[in-house]
């Protein structure tokens, strides 16, 4: 990728402005934990590897200060990545070494998930995807979208279907932006159309990534995704997720336990200062939902592939 979603400078965390893409690249430099606890809640920056990464970086700003663990906890509530880089930033001794390892053996893990997740991808194959899950939700290369974009690299033709990801757009703007960026061939499509497609045969597999997976399989990802995932079961289509070690919360025993953030009405309501619903409509707007363990075919971390994941499989693929 030409440009990076987090740059450290030593002094700064500079941080790709996501909200304005694809229209503008902007960076914003956060100096302090606060700063990067509100780019977080503004999603300046987002997809759980990446806000572990900003949330590490965050500490060093912070000198390691109860007060920048405190903001940056309490920045975003579903994404299991920042609370395992704060915990283990609170572990290490010279933090600026710790937060650049983190960010680093994110993009290796990347890497070798992408490796093992692309072998599940046949030649030709329509991968329908969803929300951003590249480049630009990570440290580098990604987790779906790094499987897509290693198959594609090793020379197989699949081609990308992107949904565009309700209410905030994360498909529409940023993954068809990525797979632009990188010439592969990418259809963007509004999220009620996926039934649609599927029953015309026209799309092969699902691949998605998570922001929290429980010790038995149950995945938490973008609001939308459980609607693909019985979409899928219905048209005998896999579905994969996709993402690293991270990712997983072998505390909690099923997805009922994983909190799910609510994000502001606004969101529903317009976009960037059009509104198009009613002043005064009630408004829901959760950020997430959770995918049971059954309805997936397999999960791809940088340890390999776990096939039909149940506890006793991801204790072991993880020991």
């Amino acid at each position: 990728m030409s440009v990076e979603a987090l740059r450290w400078t030593g002094k700064s965390l500079e941080l790709l402005d996501q909200r304005l893409l694809p229209a503008e690249t902007r960076y914003v430099s956060c100096r302090s934990a606060s700063e990067i606890a509100q780019a977080i809640r503004d999603m300046v920056v987002r997809g759980a590897p990446a806000i572990g990464c900003a949330a590490a970086f965050g500490v060093v700003l912070g000198r390691g200060s109860p007060e920048s663990y405190g903001a940056l906890a309490a920045s975003r509530p579903t994404a299991v990545n920042l609370f395992w880089a704060l915990e283990r930033m609170k572990k290490a001794r010279d933090l600026e070494a710790e937060a650049l390892a983190i960010f680093n053996e994110d993009i290796a893990a990347n890497k070798a998930l992408g490796a093992f997740g692309a072998a599940l991808i046949p030649a030709g194959a329509r991968v329908l995807t969803y929300c951003n899950t590249g480049a630009l939700a990570t440290a580098g290369h990604g987790t779906a979208l790094g499987v897509i974009r290693s198959a594609f690299q090793s020379g197989k033709n699949i081609s990308v279907i992107a949904c565009e990801t309700r209410p905030y757009l994360q498909g529409a703007r940023l993954t068809a932006w990525e797979c632009a960026q990188d010439g592969i061939p990418c259809t963007l499509i509004a999220d009620n159309m996926v039934g649609h497609l599927m029953s015309r045969g026209e799309v092969d597999l699902v691949l998605v990534g998570a922001d929290r997976i429980a010790a038995n399989g149950d995945t938490a990802n973008k609001i939308g995704t459980y609607t693909l995932a019985v979409l899928a079961a219905r048209h005998r289509l896999p579905f994969y997720v996709a993402a690293p070690r991270s990712t997983f919360d072998l505390g909690l025993a099923d997805g009922s336990r994983i909190p799910i953030e609510e994000r502001a009405a606004s969101e529903v309501t317009g976009y960037r200062g059009m509104r198009w619903a009613p002043e005064g409509i009630a408004v829901r707007n959760p950020a997430f939902d959770v995918t049971p363990a059954e309805l997936i075919a397999a999960i791809v971390c940088e340890r390999g592939v776990i096939q039909r994941p149940d506890r006793a499989r991801i204790a072991a693929a993880l020991a």
